[in-house]
């Protein structure tokens, strides 16, 4: 099972928000590298749903509950063949425990190398196994 981190501004959807729905699809996602990341979520996945924004916190967990499909509002295929843009669902499992804030997570070396780090504005991105384990202790999942 793989970890994602996903990001979203809470004033447009929430943690909550998904909890609420009990599931979502997640779009909105343009950028080549995000669109890999998604291209690679698989059911079962699990998803850090992190609040951008004022917040910049790590504010629950989810799970892939359907794999990287085709955006049916943006049709077409990539060079090698995979669809422009994909979306996957996901369901919220729990909120977190713990306030893991943007600022915990850079004062911390161990994420010096972590996309969330070195690619700010990137809104999907794979987190590794090693910070998987950190992030969801840190955050009480």
């Amino acid at each position: 099972m793989t970890m994602f981190l996903l990001k979203t501004e809470p004033g447009d959807y929430s943690f909550d928000d998904l909890v609420r729905d009990g599931a979502t699809e997640w779009d909105g996602v343009a950028n080549p590298a995000a669109q890999k990341a998604m291209r690679s979520m698989k059911k079962g996945d699990e998803a850090l749903i992190y609040h951008t924004g004022n917040e910049r916190r790590i504010a629950g967990l989810a799970k892939v509950v359907r794999g990287a499909y085709p955006d049916p509002d943006h049709p077409g295929t990539t060079s090698k063949g995979d669809p422009k843009r994909v979306l996957v669902d996901v369901a919220p499992v729990r909120p977190a425990k713990k306030t893991v804030t943007l600022a915990d997570i850079k004062a911390d070396e161990r994420f010096s190398g972590f996309a969330l780090v070195r690619q700010p504005r990137l809104s999907v991105m794979e987190v590794p196994a090693d910070l998987a384990r950190s992030l969801k202790a840190m955050a009480g999942l």
